[in-house]
């Protein structure tokens, strides 16, 4: 549908362009009365398609987002063996009373991100339809950006706790395979951005969404 539309928006002004010069011919228009009606066409023929190409890049860019949005969502939060809170939940094992107490305090905060999250699909599944994607592209990816800086805050922090603490190695394995996702999302999201440059204004950077670090096994 999309594509038809696309194609509409280019054709139909080299047809108008046509049939005016041909009825201009037949009816011996002189040229500097027809030429500046065929140049008045052409231009307003440009804008509309580029306006309707960009517009439909915005589209596709928001489907991208939403995508991404419930990929994260499914796998690095809920119930997911791959959420970094669940790895963490793990460390319930380790005989450590300090760990167990940040531990508690990473399930409570588990709570509002899953909170966050839900709330966040299903306003940006409510709003995809709308047929105003600029107006909340901007909105959306920012909020992404933020869900994830945020979640990723917690990554580094257990970074810093497997530096300290020797962790099961269960645990280091559930982590490694959560790096190689994340770090798939991470790199997924940054090309996201990339694209999004090359049509609008956006201040976030590539660069600002960063990578997991590995753990020694």
């Amino acid at each position: 549908m999309n594509v038809s539309r696309n194609m509409a928006s280019w054709l139909w002004w080299p047809i108008v362009i046509t049939v005016i010069a041909l009825v201009g011919v037949v009816n011996q228009w002189p040229i500097s009365a027809l030429a500046p009606i065929l140049i008045a066409i052409l231009v307003s023929g440009l804008v509309v398609a580029v306006t309707s190409s960009k517009r439909q890049r915005l589209e596709l860019s928001l489907s991208r987002l939403r995508q991404m949005a419930g990929y994260f969502t499914r796998r690095f939060m809920g119930d997911s063996s791959l959420s970094i809170f669940a790895i963490i939940d793990t460390l319930f094992t380790v005989e450590n009373p300090k760990l167990w107490d940040w531990a508690r305090a990473c399930d409570m905060a588990k709570r509002v991100f899953n909170t966050w999250c839900d709330s966040f699909i299903n306003r940006i599944e409510s709003d995809v339809r709308s047929g105003r994607p600029q107006a909340y592209l901007y909105i959306y990816l920012n909020e992404l950006w933020l869900v994830n800086n945020h979640y990723y805050e917690f990554i580094e922090q257990f970074c810093e706790i497997a530096g300290k603490v020797e962790l099961p190695q269960e645990t280091k394995d559930q982590y490694g395979r959560m790096v190689m996702e994340y770090n798939a999302f991470a790199q997924e999201f940054r090309d996201t951005i990339s694209d999004l440059r090359k049509i609008t204004r956006t201040e976030i950077e590539p660069p600002s969404i960063r990578f997991a670090q590995e753990i020694a096994s």
